[in-house]
């Protein structure tokens, strides 16, 4: 890298660029010196890196910007370019929806402001056009509403400037600035609240109390008038520019060229609750809200810090992952290096675990956060490790309110981490769990991240990991390994033909012999005497034991005999009869189970509305409360599906951008061969129509090609989207299949139905009748309850867990429900219709109601 690169790369940074000084002035002024001697020479490519800068480390735009002012004194064409090249990027942002780059030009644009580059009448004028379409998306009669999130996310990117450069547009252009604030109040008067119904990590936070809490900009809308109101003093965003205020005013200010917002989308051509929640989806999928708040640590850890510093530092830090997602070093430096004089490692902890919990999805894959949370532990070995297991006792702690979604990514993630850090937890903190009942949330947790920990290492590894709480070992999966039925072992009661018709499957797939041949074989002699059940159990099992060595065995012997399976479990019943048999076999190991399901999947020998019908079977229904085992299978199984459609859709997109190629080169290749045809040439001295035969020739055999090819694409897309529309519609049954074995089991299980009816009702009946029953003890009994309590508290938990085992089934499974709404939300909507038609009726629960919406974000107010 060329050393200016490296100096500009490194500004603000301590480094040896800078020999290791931390003072913005001196690395500003060392900056412009190593730009101001490459400008004449490679101005385009410093505008260009500058540029990519700025956006790629916008933590540091203060500085950059200041630079840029300084620039402007020594060539102003270059800084005039700077700022053309960025409204254009501007302006295919807004065009394209591209949110991070919309937000840190405003940001890039409020510091050229400052640094006397930009002149502040042009961003205001930014500010009134997007606050102009703001308020016309959210009237009534002019606009449409349902897109409300692009106009808050507008209003949003307003507000998230003026930390940057509110005291200089207060100072310079205070009337315009007053005006700008004036209409985003009038704009939050007529908006609609945003809830975060079905997007919030604890259920409690859903419960519809009377209290509404501020949603994002409503929250950002009260920090900025606190800012306002103490003079725009900001601690945690440097000013770098004040130290160079009497050279950057001799600059000249530049015009922003005038931008404009995309149009407003159409209103659907029936008005109707399910038209406008189509809308609104589209419209939060292309305008996400870009972080939610944990707030799992007391105020005291951030009671310091100013209610905009707090805004201010998680945008570094998201702008910080956002742009290091790869460079978990680099990523994982720049965090605890951020511009600000304060610490802030229990915000830097809070705001990494609302990105790796984030609903619907993180923004990365969760691996990204716990490679980041591991390298901060090992950056600041004396602060942040205690911080982390600060953040787990609090989740911890709250294991029972929160989402279903978040606790499976806290089990994965949290068995993760501890597999990083030599499994090392203090165990007996929360070994009071084994009092709790078996459904206990708390308990179940324990038990999760102790089986997902096995799976990342071994179970004497383990079990030893436990010692300083060894009564933990109940919660272990169990260590045995296959559960094989003919093995003639172990208590293992088969009749000795069923051994022997094992042994002799057994002996023929050593020998090599071909699927064909064993099908035969089944056919003449072991079907037509034992019947289908014994049959397929032998078989099945066999096969799963002769694949039990490893992931490749099983592949292996799936590849080869899979038609041996796919004839015995021809139809859906079957099928269900095969999940049953690999999960017998492999009773003791859940991986192992997902793992072969999964595959059998993958070659079509079983399909996803067998794997649902066994999901919902009785042995695993009961199971659902207790164990991740059933919900692991299902979430397998709707991912695959899922895939396959998203790969399809791929697919046919590269296939549609394929052939308007092709079609252009046969189009080019037909008008050569028509020019060359047309051409007159002179053969023995007479004029011939067409020019040389040979090349002709090959004109023609290069127009045919191409001819070919198109058509090839062409129907190559036609099969492609067969394909995909079959994918649909076997998506459509799936959810349906799903909604309704939903439905059903709930229905028999909760209370009976009331309109009324939250989760916060079906927590207390059993809590409530519990605390008659405290109330009836003896004085001394109560007296010795609290002394456990305060005990259990002492442990890191909760006291007691009032919720009883049908009520705590209910939950759960309304969790699950909520949580594949909201995660396949975009599959959902297309259908939904339907599913309002054949599922969701008056006979629906109102509480199985209530978690679909909330998944999908349909609130009762759209209906």
């Amino acid at each position: 890298m060329s050393s200016w690169k490296s100096i500009l790369l490194r500004i603000g940074d301590k480094s040896s660029e800078y020999n290791s000084s931390d003072d913005f002035k001196d690395h500003i002024e060392t900056c412009f010196g190593a730009l101001r001697r490459e400008l004449a020479h490679s101005s385009s490519e410093i505008l260009s890196f500058l540029l990519q800068c700025a956006e790629q480390l916008p933590h540091k735009i203060p500085l950059y910007g200041t630079l840029i002012g300084l620039l402007n004194l020594e060539d102003e064409d270059f800084v005039k370019k700077i700022v053309e090249d960025t409204q254009n990027s501007f302006q295919d942002a807004l065009d394209s929806a591209n949110c991070d780059r919309i937000r840190i030009s405003m940001r890039f644009l409020t510091a050229l402001m400052c640094s006397k580059v930009l002149q502040p009448a042009s961003l205001v004028v930014v500010f009134e056009t997007l606050l102009s379409s703001a308020a016309i998306t959210v009237d009534e009669e002019k606009g449409n509403p349902s897109w409300q999130a692009r106009a808050d996310f507008y209003v949003i990117c307003i507000l998230s400037c003026l930390p940057w450069g509110g005291a200089e547009l207060a100072e310079q252009v205070p009337e315009e600035i007053e005006r700008v604030l004036v209409g985003i109040q009038a704009y939050l008067s007529i908006r609609s609240h945003t809830s975060d119904s079905g997007l919030s990590f604890f259920e409690d936070d859903e419960s519809g109390g009377d209290v509404v809490e501020k949603d994002f900009l409503e929250d950002l809308w009260e920090r900025i008038q606190v800012l306002s109101n103490n003079g725009w003093k900001v601690e945690s965003v440097p000013r770098p520019h004040l130290s160079f205020e009497a050279q950057l005013v001799a600059g000249k200010s530049h015009e922003f060229g005038p931008i404009s917002c995309p149009e407003q989308p159409e209103l659907p051509s029936t008005i109707s609750a399910v038209a406008y929640g189509k809308q609104k989806h589209d419209a939060e999928l292309k305008y996400p809200q870009r972080t939610r708040r944990l707030n799992i640590f007391p105020s005291s850890k951030t009671e310091d810090l100013q209610p905009i510093d707090r805004f201010v530092v998680e945008e570094y830090l998201l702008d910080v992952l956002l742009f290091f997602n790869g460079c978990r070093k680099e990523c994982a430096s720049f965090m605890v290096g951020l511009p600000v004089p304060f610490r802030y490692e229990y915000l830097m902890a809070e705001t990494i675990f609302s990105q790796l919990l984030l609903l619907p999805h993180p923004p990365f894959k969760p691996i990204y956060y716990t490679l980041v949370i591991m390298d901060l532990c090992k950056a600041l070995p004396g602060a942040f490790p205690a911080v982390v297991a600060g953040a787990v006792r609090a989740l911890f702690d709250k294991i029972a309110d929160l989402d279903m979604e978040c606790r499976t990514r806290l089990i994965l993630w949290f068995s993760h981490h501890l597999s990083n850090f030599q499994f090392i937890w203090p165990w007996d903190e929360w070994a009071y769990v084994l009092d709790l009942s078996k459904w206990a949330p708390q308990r179940v947790f324990v038990q999760e991240v102790l089986e997902r920990e096995v799976r990342l290492s071994y179970w004497d590894k383990i079990k030893q990991s436990i010692e300083n709480a060894p009564a933990l070992e109940e919660l272990l999966p169990p260590k045995g390994g296959p559960n094989f039925k003919y093995s003639g072992v172990n208590g293992q009661e088969k009749t000795e033909q069923e051994q022997a018709i094992s042994s002799d499957l057994n002996n023929k797939v050593k020998g090599r012999q071909s699927a064909r041949e064993i099908i035969l074989w089944i056919e003449e002699n072991v079907y037509p005497t034992h019947g289908l059940e014994i049959t397929l159990s032998v078989v099945v099992q066999t096969l799963l034991d002769i694949g039990s060595k490893s992931f490749t065995h099983l592949i292996t012997v799936l590849e080869r005999y899979g038609q041996v399976i796919a004839k015995l479990c021809s139809n859906q019943d079957k099928q269900v009869m095969l999940i049953a048999e690999v999960s017998s076999y492999w009773k003791y190991n859940a991986q192992m189970t997902a793992i072969a399901i999964d595959r059998m999947m993958g070659y079509r020998l079983i399909s996803n509305l067998a794997i649902v019908r066994w999901v919902f079977s009785p042995e695993n229904v009961e199971q659902f409360h207790i164990s991740d085992r059933p919900w692991e299978v299902l979430r397998n199984a709707v991912s695959k599906t899922y895939n396959r459609i998203t790969d399809l859709r791929k697919e046919v997109s590269s296939l549609k951008k394929s052939i308007i190629s092709a079609e252009e080169a046969a189009s080019k290749a037909k008008a050569d061969l028509e020019a060359a045809e047309s051409k007159l040439a002179l053969v023995e001295g007479e004029p011939v129509l067409g020019e040389n035969p040979a090349k002709l020739k090959h004109l023609k055999s290069v127009a045919d090609k191409a001819k070919e090819e198109e058509e090839s694409m062409h129907d190559s897309l036609q099969a492609k989207e067969a394909l995909l529309a079959q994918a649909l519609d076997e998506n459509e049954v799936l959810f349906l299949s799903l909604y309704k074995n939903f439905s059903t089991v709930l229905n028999k299980r909760l209370p009976d139905a009331s309109g009324d009816a939250t989760l916060q009702s079906l927590k207390s009946i059993h809590g409530d009748s519990m605390a008659v029953d405290l109330e009836e003890l003896p004085t001394m009994e109560v007296d010795d309850e609290n002394g456990i309590a305060q005990k259990s508290q002492s442990n890191g938990g909760k006291a007691t867990n009032n919720v009883g085992e049908k009520e705590q089934w209910c939950l759960s499974t309304l969790g699950y429900v909520k949580t594949f709404s909201r995660q396949y939300a975009s599959e959902i909507w297309p259908h939904i219709e339907k599913l309002d038609v054949e599922v969701l009726t008056e006979d629906a629960h109102p509480l199985f109601w209530k978690a679909v919406h909330s998944g999908l974000r349909r609130l009762s107010n759209e209906l």
